[in-house]
């Protein structure tokens, strides 16, 4: 069974295991601790709790690895809640959690701007002894901004710079994140321009949020400077096509969101619900009927769903062809 799930291979693995209880031969602990790991690493976290559960039936301590494996399980799952509660028990039985434990369980509530969950993490922390570096600043400076709150965003920001630590590129986009979601401009700028005066210069990810936030207020020109900086970088993220395509869409500039929306749609594997959603309504309000049917077609075979007031959007310019008058449809129904 060891060898199989190192392998990858867990239809066979499962094959042994139920011959074994075919047989009436229990998994003993060296068993349960295999099946730990292997239902963790394909993220069967119901499988691994029924692993981990019966390795303390058994009278067995589960090691770090063991609690390590079901956090993991429980946080790709999506349920970070559940990783908070082993780390608690691991607490109660004296197995020291490791910081990458704390950490993923925060990048967790994180993503999903759960806030409470975030802080609490955090906390926990702080009383283990593990103290708050960049990484642990960063992610919940993201939690704030993606839950819009973006003076707490600010307020952790600038606890991160008093305890010494200098922001990188990643924290600075998450205030500005925050900021945007209230479309709080002067803020943003205060910050950005404080920042210039102490040596920091915007990289990838602030210029991303800024292209972002400036295309959906159609500043075209502030957006076309701030590209022909980040291209002096690279190759730009997938998020700045996305942001290209919807502003040029909105302006009626068809020619300059050509390039992007070629870009998305090679890479249309890689786009999200939110994203697709972003995509297909700006064309929808550019007129641009076909690209808009067209990439939501692949949102669809992605196995994602549009929401109701984008297919009543889509209804309302299919019913009128002509370019303008679609446009027209479009733009009173979502309320632009």
């Amino acid at each position: 069974m060891d060898a199989h799930s190192n392998a990858g291979r867990i239809k066979d693995a499962e094959r042994i295991l139920n011959k074994m209880l075919e047989k009436g031969i229990e998994p003993d602990v060296l068993t349960s601790v295999v099946l730990v790991h292997m239902y963790s690493k394909v993220g069967n976290h119901n499988g691994a709790k029924e692993a981990f559960d019966r390795l303390r039936r058994e009278g067995f301590q589960p090691d770090l690895r063991a609690y390590n494996s079901l956090i993991t399980a429980y946080v790709n799952a999506g349920i970070p809640k559940q990783g908070v509660a082993l780390i608690r028990e691991m607490e109660e039985q004296d197995v020291k959690p490791t910081r990458d434990m704390y950490v993923q369980v925060l990048r967790a509530f994180s993503k999903s701007g759960e806030v409470d969950g975030a802080q609490k993490i955090v906390h926990a922390m702080q009383f283990a002894g593990v103290q708050p570096d960049l990484e642990s600043y960063r992610l919940l400076i993201e939690a704030y901004s993606l839950a819009g709150d973006p003076e707490q965003a600010r307020g952790h920001f600038d606890s991160m710079t008093r305890s010494g630590l200098s922001p990188d590129d990643s924290c600075v986009a998450g205030v500005v994140r925050g900021y945007a979601k209230k479309n709080l401009l002067d803020k943003a700028l205060e910050l950005l321009l404080k920042l210039e005066k102490e040596g920091f210069v915007p990289g990838i990810a602030t210029n991303s949020v800024l292209v972002d936030w400036m295309g959906k207020l159609q500043l075209v020109e502030e957006v076309e400077l701030l590209l022909r900086r980040m291209k002096e970088g690279g190759e730009l993220p997938l998020e700045v096509h996305v942001s290209l395509c919807d502003m040029y869409s909105r302006a009626g500039d068809e020619q300059k969101a050509r390039p992007s929306l070629k870009i998305l749609e090679e890479r249309k594997s890689l786009l999200d619900g939110n994203q697709f959603e972003r995509i297909v309504d700006g064309l929808l309000l550019g007129g641009l009927l076909s690209d808009s049917q067209r990439m939501l077609d692949a949102m669809q075979a992605q196995g994602l769903t549009p929401s109701e007031p984008l297919r009543v959007r889509i209804a309302a310019a299919q019913s009128i062809p002509r370019r303008d008058q679609g446009a027209k449809i479009v733009a009173k129904k979502g309320g632009w």
